[in-house]
């Protein structure tokens, strides 16, 4: 297959944290809504579409308990699949492309599912790890069914809303290296507060952070800045690199740390130093700093002839 019929998949992972949101929309009525940043990532996806016919996309939900398909949903049943398709082919759509008003009704659908449908208690935080990790479970079985000659070009982009939680570190770095092991670009654009972990993320795999500077300018900060291939970024005028923190999350508050213990078992990182490793439960055998041979006291000629 030629190079430019490479296809180009998007894997994008919005938080639909509703706490955040929820916040937002408190503090100030001008900032960016919920349903406008699903407007916009609808047309941020319909123009990656647009580029090449070859083209495909993914969107997955990070909430606060879970992680959700957007879209592709989970295949129906042939019946209710043939009435679904009828319905886009035989309706008119206001001249709209009906790949591009499939993927919108159906990621607004799932939506509204996912947000009204919440009955469970809510948390500050998102699961961002396991989305990422469904994320690269996609793209790992699109690449196993694709045909022979295709070739798959993946990449992630990450709309993050919520603050970091430490308690996902682990699993977070774990889903971080996999993805440069798989050559996975992984993208984030930050809504709030920033980001340490995606920020290594970022910057592992080759890809962009950036943390934009108005909320309510989000479709031009997607457009301009994640729209583009990654083989043709290199030619652009994008924002610059910024500093990476690499600081580590111990093991016993979840916070990051300058300076910490490590546990040569399993290395494992704590703050305050512990005899016993409380995840390994490995007792230290500590030695304590070596013993000076006392030097003899030396006999002058005086002491002698006394």
């Amino acid at each position: 297959m030629a190079a430019e019929e490479e296809t180009s998949l998007l894997v994008v992972i919005i938080d639909v944290n509703p706490v955040w949101w929820g916040q937002r929309k408190l503090k100030d009525e001008n900032d960016l809504s919920f349903s406008q940043c699903i407007d916009s990532l609808l047309i941020f996806i319909n123009s990656h579409l647009m580029l090449h016919h070859l083209n495909k996309v993914a969107v997955i939900a990070s909430h606060t308990n879970r992680s959700q398909f957007l879209y592709p949903t989970r295949e129906p049943s042939p019946s209710s699949q043939d009435v679904d398709e009828s319905r886009y082919q035989n309706i008119p759509r206001d001249g709209k492309y009906e790949h591009f008003a499939k993927v919108d009704d159906t990621v607004f659908k799932e939506v509204k599912q996912l947000i009204t449908g919440q009955e469970e208690e809510l948390h500050s935080d998102t699961l961002l790890a396991g989305s990422l990790a469904m994320a690269l479970c996609y793209i790992h079985r699109l690449e196993k069914e694709a045909a022979a000659g295709e070739k798959l070009k993946p990449r992630v982009l990450v709309i993050k809303a919520a603050d970091d939680s430490a308690s996902q570190y682990m699993d977070f770095m774990n889903i971080i290296f996999t993805a440069q092991k798989q050559n996975i670009v992984i993208d984030a654009c930050i809504l709030d507060k920033e980001s340490g972990l995606l920020q290594q993320a970022c910057d592992i795999t080759g890809g962009i952070y950036l943390k934009i500077l108005q909320r309510t300018g989000l479709l031009q900060y997607l457009l301009w800045v994640f729209l583009p291939p990654v083989k043709t970024r290199s030619k652009l005028a994008l924002p610059p690199a910024i500093h990476v923190d690499y600081r580590a999350a111990c093991f016993c508050h979840r916070t990051l740390i300058d300076i910490g213990y490590v546990c040569s078992v399993c290395l494992s990182i704590f703050c305050t130093f512990s005899p016993i490793c409380t995840t390994c439960h490995t007792a230290f055998k500590f030695r304590g700093p070596p013993m000076r041979a006392k030097k003899k006291k030396k006999i002058t000629a005086v002491e002698n002839v006394i």
